[in-house]
């Protein structure tokens, strides 16, 4: 098991690296002049040659494309990713200030997203009524569609500006955060109960349910003790990518209500050629996508023990490890039954 998170851990290392350097090439490549626009005060074009020539070697611009980042990797590796364009700050404060709200937002928005997709998809495996049923299945599909930016213009319009119950902008408070945190976990929530949804009913049609429910155990019980945890695997997975999907709905979420945050300061670092904060940025969501990943997969011998077993025998085996038997199958003990553990 030790081997194994060693070489997830390099694998992330070298997600972080690549992320680094894909996002320093493209901001190299981009036309512009980050020194001209910082120079100028954010109209590029309009401050003195000279005085863009010398921002531009005090930045360390004016070197060759090698030298500028041999010298930015070695700095984030100290995590020194130098200081703002813009108004000479840290970046590393500026993405200090702003993490704090962007953190609440997204954690808001994940328990959100786990308890309304888990519920939606709990609730249409025991509703009877079939037309029923399907209303609420096809809902994670329309979601899912809905773009972030309009989700969050509508309910600014209907909750804000036509009921007047929350204010429609800003970053305090905890009325502030219900529309934003909205925003964000309705399309999360709706991948996790799509995931969840199909999962269950993949899992309901196992041979094990059907002994447990020949024993008398109601549909909840089935449901809940039998099944869910069966069906979790695959909606753990989905979960750690969806975290990082959080933290990319936070930039068009911060936009949309004017909440400060890392969102609105990628989009201003974008705009303003601010390299510093774009590089930070980038790392940091990398990182937190590495970090959700890692923990995903320590919790996947929880979930299912057997995956222990399998990640010692293969520790060296790209991506996650796949149980060694579905639910229902048979396990590796002599005369016993995946469906007779379950059941028990």
């Amino acid at each position: 098991m030790a081997r194994y998170f060693a070489w997830r851990l390099a694998l992330g290392i070298l997600v972080l690296w690549a992320a680094f350097t894909l996002s320093f090439l493209l901001l190299y490549l981009l036309p512009g002049d980050a020194a001209a626009v910082a120079a100028a005060g954010g109209g590029e074009g309009a401050a003195d040659p000279a005085a863009i020539e010398a921002l531009r070697a005090e930045l360390g611009l004016d070197a060759p494309f090698h030298e500028q980042y041999l010298a930015a990797l070695g700095g984030a590796l100290v995590l020194d990713f130098g200081s703002s364009v813009q108004n000479g700050i840290p970046a590393t404060e500026v993405l200090a200030r702003a993490l704090p709200s962007t953190a609440t937002l997204a954690g808001a928005a994940l328990v959100l997203s786990v308890i309304g997709g888990i519920g939606l998809a709990l609730v249409s495996n025991l509703i009877r009524s079939s037309w029923l049923r399907g209303i609420l299945q096809s809902l994670p599909s329309l979601a899912i569609a809905v773009p972030t930016f309009w989700l969050g213009l509508l309910l600014l319009q209907v909750f804000s500006f036509q009921l007047g119950w929350v204010p429609a902008f800003g970053s305090t408070g905890f009325v502030g955060l219900i529309l934003p945190a909205l925003t964000l976990s309705i399309p999360t929530g709706a991948y996790l109960a799509q995931v969840l949804t199909r999962s269950l009913h993949e899992t309901l049609a196992r041979p094990f349910i059907e002994q447990a429910r020949a024993k008398g155990a109601g549909d909840t019980r089935i449901l809940v003790r039998h099944a869910l945890r069966n069906a979790a695997l695959p909606t753990l997975t989905i979960g750690g990518v969806l975290v990082g999907q959080l933290l990319a709905g936070t930039v068009v979420t911060e936009t949309v209500f004017s909440r400060d945050g890392v969102g609105r300061m990628i989009v201003t670092a974008v705009a303003n050629r601010d390299i510093p904060l774009v590089m930070i940025a980038v790392v940091f969501a990398a990182a937190i996508f590495v970090v959700t990943n890692l923990i995903v997969d320590a919790l996947y011998p929880l979930v299912d023990p057997r995956l222990s077993h399998s990640t010692k025998q293969r520790p060296a085996t790209k991506g996650r490890p796949t149980p060694p038997s579905a639910p229902g199958a048979a396990s590796t003990e002599p005369g016993r039954t995946r469906a007779n553990e379950v059941a028990a």
